[in-house]
């Protein structure tokens, strides 16, 4: 089994870094971190806090983006092309399939990840020298990496069951309300109207928590937190990658037991 996945994964990563959006992802990222170069010279001392902010959040969103792009369009092109008849006539089980799929993705946006947060370190050095590298960075890299594996999670999901332009609605409105659960929780607990507290619970129940991957600028436990400052615990990063876990195998397994009991004829 695990053969058989890591073959799907090794092609589907294949397909994945011969996507032209990937290279305009690219593009945009390095763009956007000489942007903040630029910035950063006409700020006074502040080039390093723009470099880390700016970078961090174009791994967040252009990350996310990537993410959505790959994975809607993950297994309904299978479908759609009728290459799926091709591969699942060969010994090669539904959810393996899903796996190889899913790993195969995970793999590229690891990659695409690991360079964003080059690009930003590259940034960082070139404006602050190495004093302005800290452990925040790295735990930040790692917390938005998680965010955008959570991320195609979603995507590979909707993509089960439903067409790519539907599976990118659904997946940016989940990144969205993810984005914004602390916004819930406090119309949750203080709207007067009961809709509206019913709703925000609801959405808190079924949606990742998103904002767990990032904290940077807000409050966590009562105390503010900052990449360019006193920023969270290893044991914070433990936690909240164990969160993003377990939502990416509830996922997985849903986006599983749906495709497996599709019908393709």
């Amino acid at each position: 089994m695990i053969g058989r996945v890591w073959g799907i994964a090794l092609n589907t990563f294949r397909e994945a870094i011969r996507n032209k959006v990937l290279y305009g992802v690219i593009a945009a990222v390095v763009g956007a971190n000489l942007f903040g170069l630029v910035l950063g010279s006409m700020s006074l001392n502040e080039g390093a806090r723009i470099a880390r902010d700016i970078g961090l959040a174009g791994v967040s969103l252009f990350g996310s983006v990537t993410a959505i792009v790959l994975g809607v369009s993950l297994l309904y092109t299978e479908i759609q092309k009728r290459t799926i008849h091709v591969v699942l006539a060969k010994p090669i089980q539904r959810h393996e399939f899903v796996l190889g799929k899913y790993g195969g993705m995970a793999l590229t946006l690891t990659l695409l990840t690991a360079a964003f947060g080059a690009a930003m370190l590259a940034v960082v050095v070139g404006t602050a020298g190495l004093e302005g590298v800290s452990g925040a960075i790295g735990k930040a890299l790692l917390l938005g990496w998680m965010e955008v594996l959570v991320v195609a999670a979603v995507a590979v999901f909707f993509s089960s069951f439903s067409t790519p332009y539907l599976s990118g609605l659904f997946t940016f409105a989940v990144f969205f309300i993810g984005r914004l659960t602390p916004d819930l929780a406090y119309a949750a607990a203080r709207a007067k109207e009961e809709w509206i507290r019913v709703i925000a619970a609801a959405a808190l129940r079924v949606v990742p928590d998103l904002h767990l991957f990032a904290v940077s600028g807000s409050e966590v436990g009562g105390k503010a937190v900052s990449v360019h400052g006193s920023f969270v615990g290893w044991e914070y990063v433990g936690w909240s990658a164990a969160h993003g876990l377990g939502w990416i195998g509830l996922l997985l397994v849903a986006a599983m037991v749906v495709f497996s009991r599709r019908d393709f004829t």
